[in-house]
């Protein structure tokens, strides 16, 4: 079999078998064709019956070709799905595989996730969920939270009488206040996929993101998800669901972005409310200022 051969019945696995969305299959494949490229595979036995050393040392040479920590363990993730595949398909016990857990992440002082972590979190519960339309569903809630800067009641009080999501969404937050707020493309893919694999039905009154058994998800199911992501990509426990949101705040202040604006976007009361986040961004510069500065170093 060829490189080519491996990832085609790969592929067809993650979109048919496990209906992955697009972004998740796309990032499945990027890693086995790494993978396959840096060895020499004829069969699915030899895939399968990979060592831990090999898969150790694979991830060793991503790392120096400059793969960050969060993101070799969602590779790490994705490369164990795959040698789990190979090991089914070459007929290999299911309790097999290479035994690896993913890198630590030198714990300092809290700060928003960085976006690439962010991101790897809305990943990481989509490819660990116990269900595929409960992957989707999850990933779509932690973008929401974000990608828009909702409140996690917000992002569950969605209806169904806003879907399709269009570039913007009005939401009622705290005090009954409303305010708009922009929807990124990469948040309406992940709510349409979310919406296209749920088993059920959804009607304009009552909210879109639906728990195991049918009824409302409640907000301990989102922060458990995420508490299970965050373990597995080696973040710090300030990494919750409301961090996201503070996240997208605090990295659109480092943008630019002015105090009013993203009392707006926040649906703050009052300003007073939104400028905790420019003593957020002050202690990151800091830090930032004292790990590089060679004074502070000496």
């Amino acid at each position: 079999m060829t490189a080519a051969d491996f990832l085609e019945q790969w592929q067809q696995h993650l979109v048919q078998g496990r209906r992955r969305s697009e972004h998740t299959v796309r990032a499945y494949l990027s890693a086995a064709r790494l993978l396959l490229e840096r060895g020499n595979y004829s069969g699915w036995n030899e895939i399968g019956e990979m060592t831990s050393g090999t898969l150790r040392a694979h991830l060793a040479s991503r790392r120096e070709d400059g793969l960050g920590n969060s993101s070799t363990a969602r590779e790490l993730s994705a490369l164990k799905s795959f040698i789990g595949f190979a090991r089914k398909q070459a007929g290999l016990s299911d309790t097999g595989g290479p035994r690896m857990r993913g890198p630590r992440i030198k714990k300092g002082l809290p700060r928003p996730v960085t976006p690439d972590d962010a991101l790897g979190v809305a990943d990481m519960v989509e490819s660990t969920a116990v269900n595929d339309w409960v992957g989707a569903r999850d990933r779509a809630v932690l973008l929401l939270l974000y990608g828009a800067g909702l409140r996690i009641a917000e992002a569950l009080s969605i209806t169904g009488s806003d879907i399709p999501l269009g570039n913007s969404l009005v939401i009622t937050g705290k005090g009954g206040k409303e305010r708009v707020v922009p929807i990124l493309p990469i948040i309406k893919q992940a709510v349409a996929e979310y919406l296209d694999s749920s088993p059920w039905p959804i009607s304009d009154e009552e909210p879109i993101f639906r728990g195991f058994r049918g009824g409302v998800l409640s907000q301990g199911m989102v922060q458990k998800a995420m508490a299970k992501a965050r373990i597995a990509l080696g973040l710090p426990a300030t990494a919750t669901p409301h961090a996201l949101r503070h996240s997208f705040a605090t990295h659109l202040l480092g943008a630019g972005a002015d105090l009013r604006s993203l009392q707006e976007l926040l649906g703050h009361a009052s300003l007073g409310s939104t400028q905790i986040y420019t003593k957020v961004d002050s202690a990151a510069l800091l830090e930032a200022y004292r790990g590089a500065h060679p004074r502070e170093k000496s």
